[in-house]
């Protein structure tokens, strides 16, 4: 029996998958608790047409990462932030003040998407970090923290 997965099932399949299983673990589990609906010739029809759909949509989110990848690499972001007389920052940089500070840059990057190398920061000086933009566009960019 063949069915379409509609959400991740541990050691079967990812979601939008069509995978072969046992009649009674389709019919009995997969099917009524929403994991899987019943691969018909129609179902199938319908699934390529939303892959092909989603595949597009994904195609062009991919070449707006990797627009958004290059910008960034020649991007230079400061972070402002109050510091000791010998260089010793009040507190560390974390990845929140750095999406601020990309936000004004003009970079919409959400802050569980960057990581920062060596953290924490409790020093002025130059970092880098690495942004996930989308799925495998990663970039690593640099950025100051000054005192103010």
């Amino acid at each position: 029996m063949e069915v379409i997965l509609k959400k991740n099932v541990d050691k079967l399949g990812y979601e939008n998958d069509i995978v072969k299983v046992k009649p009674g673990y389709g019919r009995n589990f997969l099917i009524p608790q929403g994991y899987a609906l019943l691969a018909t010739a129609s179902a199938k029809k319908a699934h390529e047409e939303i892959m092909r759909q989603k595949a597009h949509k994904e195609s062009k989110l991919e070449k707006e990462a990797q627009e958004l990848a290059s910008k960034l690499a020649d991007s230079k972001v400061s972070i402002l932030t109050k510091a000791g007389e010998n260089g010793k920052i009040f507190g560390s940089v974390n990845t929140a003040q750095l999406s601020e500070a990309l936000k004004k840059e003009g970079f919409e990057i959400d802050r569980r998407s960057i990581s920062i190398k060596n953290e924490p920061i409790k020093e002025v000086g130059t970092y880098e970090a690495e942004a996930n933009l989308f799925k495998g566009v990663k970039q690593l960019f640099s950025f100051e923290v000054v005192a103010e």
